[in-house]
């Protein structure tokens, strides 16, 4: 972290849909808490909670944000204007020629973020090579004008090759800046081909810029006690002394500077699941695993991701329809969350989400919300105890769930029982949530039966052992602060930095050696000024990798740099296609290089709080494929470590709930992760 001369207080925060998360250390123990979100102003719940951890030392907050992913689902992000290269206006517009839904004559595609008023073309060229063909003119005030009269409200530059040679993107950015816009230039963003996905991500960068840079001014502001808004008794009591330095998660999985976030906010809206898969990652460690699936259900959506001993970032993916080339963790999500709705179709078939009551007006349980969730049906089907829930802070409404629900029923002409219903929603919200888990094994070529479902958030406990039993995985893991992994994970990242370059250079049987350590040598002294100027102080580790394909191939795979390089390639490319192709020319496509810097959080090696007074065990009716039978309640503090037990049982904690069916032998190992062994395919 940046140089400091006393120990400083770290809080890594997680806002979710329902609930935001806080981790932090105190007297190297790990401390948790959960306070609900506030989806209008995500910052009021952090202030919230930073009032009531009670600060009394100068705060580190490590933030894991959704603002950037909730702008672009909700199409509410700043009005951009798109410069680029005169006739390839069009672009994002024209897209690739893919088909989401190959027979759907009516499918509508997703509009590009910038409508065709707000796209200026400018007369330049820049060849493959990096060649200026044309400069841009001299003058560039009419240009100047034509955005400012646009109502623009962030610029994005994307000229053709401006990665090879960024000369031309360079002069219009400074004629421009005296718009006083956030500007978005490719060839600092990213300096790759392919100018559909290049332009894309750009001015997604540009339609976050000043919502980002807004919500976190607005936070670092809040977090001093010197919010506008509200009386002063409503305010929260945080020191206006203690200033706090706000760093952000990145959807590749590493920290950054509150600066670098507000500037590049694109490489952010992944960022609350990226500390997930860190978490997930982590923990899984601390049992001796590092095969897992990770498996992240929170109130409005499921996030799952697979790790084959660490996890690493994609440089493609897809947000709301949108491509993005920055890294990324490979995280699938789905809208299916303990907030999602229960419906009826016109045909009367029963549908789970997308859609979900979030934190507001929330479940029917938690006393304001009218439609049935996944949450209420676990409530209803006893797997939720109503007086544990939150460690009993707060409690579920079973009473108000059970008569909303019936009337909701029989206001839909449903025959279902309470239970029946309540069974099937959660059946079909387990349909999608494994189809999730396919998409990110299966399809890519990984065996699910070779790896541990690592199941946190506040919902991941209730479903994991269904979900494993149905894609034959021979073991789950509930972490420790399961409801609060996303925000342990955040804690224990390390500072990270992507850089890229393309190159598309040719290889057979030799790698063009020189070359190569002169272009990743070049990356590294962007890298090791990067994090001088931000004030990062400490070890740097780089991590060369590069985008290899087959002459003649559309795509690539990453492989890790190395003097076998291309024999590593023809395996990957095996094992991911089932072929390779060992007399074929290769072509060098893009070099990647990560840097880290090791996070000084001593989060890794923190133990867990003390147990409290454990709730002794209770028994309570719980329905497990139609039958209902009196279950054993476990507080998880009151397991014994080591100690085996069977289910069916239903184990609760201050952040989760996890359901164990009949056939399972479970126990509380050393690092006081919950490990549930399938007894029909026990290993």
């Amino acid at each position: 972290m940046p140089r400091r001369t006393t120990p400083d207080l770290r809080i890594a925060i997680d806002t979710g849909g329902t609930f935001t998360d806080c981790v932090w250390i105190e007297n190297r123990s790990l401390r948790m808490l959960k306070v609900f979100s506030t989806p209008g102003d995500p910052s009021q719940a952090i202030i919230e909670a930073l009032g009531k951890i009670g600060i009394s030392a100068t705060p580190i907050l490590l933030h894991g944000t959704t603002v950037g992913t909730n702008t672009l689902l909700q199409r509410k992000g700043a009005r951009v204007a798109l410069v680029t290269t005169s006739g390839f206006e069009d672009v994002i517009e024209i897209g690739r020629q893919a088909r989401p839904r190959l027979y759907d004559f009516f499918f509508d595609r997703v509009p590009p973020l910038v409508p065709a008023n707000l796209r200026f073309g400018v007369e330049e060229r820049t060849d493959c090579e990096g060649r200026i063909l044309t400069r841009p003119p001299a003058d560039l005030d009419q240009l100047a004008r034509a955005v400012r009269v646009s109502g623009a409200e962030a610029i994005a530059i994307s000229f053709l090759f401006s990665f090879a040679n960024s000369r031309n993107e360079q002069a219009v950015a400074d004629a421009l800046r005296k718009l006083d816009l956030p500007l978005s230039l490719s060839h600092q963003i990213i300096p790759e081909f392919r100018e559909y996905e290049r332009t894309s991500t750009v001015v997604v960068n540009a339609y976050l810029q000043p919502v980002m840079q807004c919500y976190l001014r607005n936070l670092e502001q809040r977090s001093l006690g010197s919010a506008e808004s509200g009386s002063p008794a409503e305010r929260p009591k945080v020191n206006p002394k203690l200033r706090p330095r706000i760093f952000v998660m990145q959807s590749s999985g590493g920290i950054t500077a509150l600066a670098s976030a507000a500037r590049e906010p694109v490489r952010t809206v992944l960022s609350g699941p990226a500390g997930g898969v860190v978490g997930a990652s982590a923990s899984a460690r601390r049992s001796g695993l590092d095969r897992i699936i990770s498996f992240d259900m929170g109130g409005t959506s499921t996030d799952v991701a697979l790790i084959d001993r660490e996890p690493r970032p994609s440089s493609h993916s897809e947000i709301a329809g949108l491509p993005l080339s920055v890294p990324m963790l490979d995280i699938y999500t789905v809208g299916a969350g303990g907030g999602s709705l229960a419906r009826f179709d016109a045909a009367g078939a029963l549908r789970v989400g997308p859609e979900s009551a979030g934190a507001d007006p929330g479940p029917i349980c938690y006393g304001r919300g009218t439609q049935p969730t996944v949450t209420d049906a676990n409530l209803l089907l006893g797997r939720l105890q109503p007086h544990r829930f939150l460690g009993g802070e707060f409690a579920l409404d079973i009473d108000r769930t059970r008569r909303i629900v019936r009337d909701w029923l029989r206001g839909q002409g449903s025959r279902l029982t309470i239970e029946q219903f309540a069974a099937g929603v959660v059946r079909v919200v387990n349909v999608t949530m494994e189809k999730a888990i396919r998409v990110v094994s299966i399809e890519r070529g990984y065996d699910p039966r070779n790896f541990t479902l690592v199941a946190f958030g506040g919902a991941g406990g209730l479903h994991a052992c269904a979900l494993a039993q149905s894609l034959g995985i021979p073991r789950a893991l509930i972490p420790a602060m399961p409801g609060a992994l996303s925000a342990f994970g955040i804690l224990v990242s390390d500072v990270v930095k992507d850089y890229s370059r393309t190159v598309l250079w040719r290889a057979r049987t030799s790698l063009p050696a020189q070359q190569l350590k002169n272009a990743f040598a070049q990356l590294r002294r962007v890298a090791e000024r990067q994090f001088h100027d931000e004030g990062w102080r400490g070890s740097l580790q780089h991590f060369p990798s590069i985008d290899v394909r087959y002459c003649g191939q559309g795509y690539e795979l990453n492989v890790p740099f190395t003097n076998h390089l291309i024999e590593v390639f023809h395996r990957e490319h095996s094992r991911r296609y089932g072929y390779d192709f060992r007399d074929r020319e290769l072509e060098l496509v893009t070099l990647r290089l990560r840097t880290t810097m090791k996070s000084p959080s001593a989060a890794a090696n923190a133990s867990l709080p003390a147990p409290h007074k454990a709730v002794p065990m209770e028994r309570s009716p719980v329905w497990f494929d139609g039958t209902r039978s009196s279950t054993a309640v476990y507080d998880r503090d009151s397991l014994e470590v080591a100690r085996k037990y069977q289910g069916p049982t239903i184990v609760t904690e201050y952040s989760a709930t996890t359901v164990i069916p009949a056939r399972t032998t479970f126990w509380k190992d050393q690092a006081r992760n919950l490990v549930i062994v399938l007894s029909h395919m026990r290993r």
